[in-house]
């Protein structure tokens, strides 16, 4: 990292302390194209590997093998991304599918957002959203504390890495591509964010934007 020259307006500003957080970042407007600048900014980013397959091509030459690989990055604390890159060896494409989910960062919204929930602790979402890739849709909604992540293996890991501690998931579509499911998903995550608001609705459901300030 210390031999990283950045190449961006945006990393120049990183490197020289003016933009301190990953929410600094994003409000610039500027678009993320440098991986080290996640790297500064959130320094404790978790990553997964959730997908890797073989994809099988013919061509003149005869047969071409290529390793499609599927990747979730996140801070546990409101800050997600999903990355997926393909390439002829497994590790260098792994890497390069870890650099895209961190170029895909997002913020999300969490909040208390279920009727049964009476607590005041940001623990699910504000409020239902939904997602869609291809055929598949995803709906995440609010649960109240204790209800764990009811969704399969790729949405608990999601919504863990994405700092979300209680949600029900459901899916109409084709789910078994893990790859749609996992946009699906990541869409309807980012919804949270890009909804528009009523001034003063953020009270609402104690909702939090992002990493959650101790």
């Amino acid at each position: 990292m210390s031999n990283w020259t950045p190449k961006t307006e945006l990393g120049r500003k990183v490197v020289a302390g003016e933009i301190t957080t990953i929410q600094e970042a994003l409000a610039t407007g500027l678009p993320l194209r440098e991986p080290p600048i996640i790297d500064l900014l959130v320094p404790d980013m978790l990553e997964e590997v959730i997908d890797i397959h073989m994809v099988q091509r013919m061509s003149d030459s005869g047969r071409r093998v290529r390793f499609a690989v599927t990747t979730i990055v996140g801070n546990g604390n409101g800050v997600v991304g999903l990355g997926r890159v393909s390439g002829k060896l497994v590790r260098p494409t792994i890497t390069k599918a870890l650099d895209r989910a961190k170029l895909n960062i997002i913020e999300i919204r969490r909040g208390s957002g279920s009727w049964e929930c009476s607590t005041a602790v940001p623990n699910s979402l504000p409020f239902e959203v939904s997602g869609r890739t291809g055929s598949t849709r995803v709906t995440i909604k609010p649960a109240p504390p204790g209800v764990g992540l009811v969704t399969n293996q790729v949405g608990q890991i999601m919504l863990k890495l994405a700092g979300v501690e209680d949600a029900w998931s459901f899916t109409k579509g084709q789910t078994q591509t893990i790859y749609n499911f996992a946009n699906a998903m990541f869409k309807a995550l980012e919804k949270t964010s890009t909804t528009k608001l009523l001034p003063g609705q953020d009270d609402f459901h104690n909702m939090i934007k992002g990493v959650k300030q101790e």
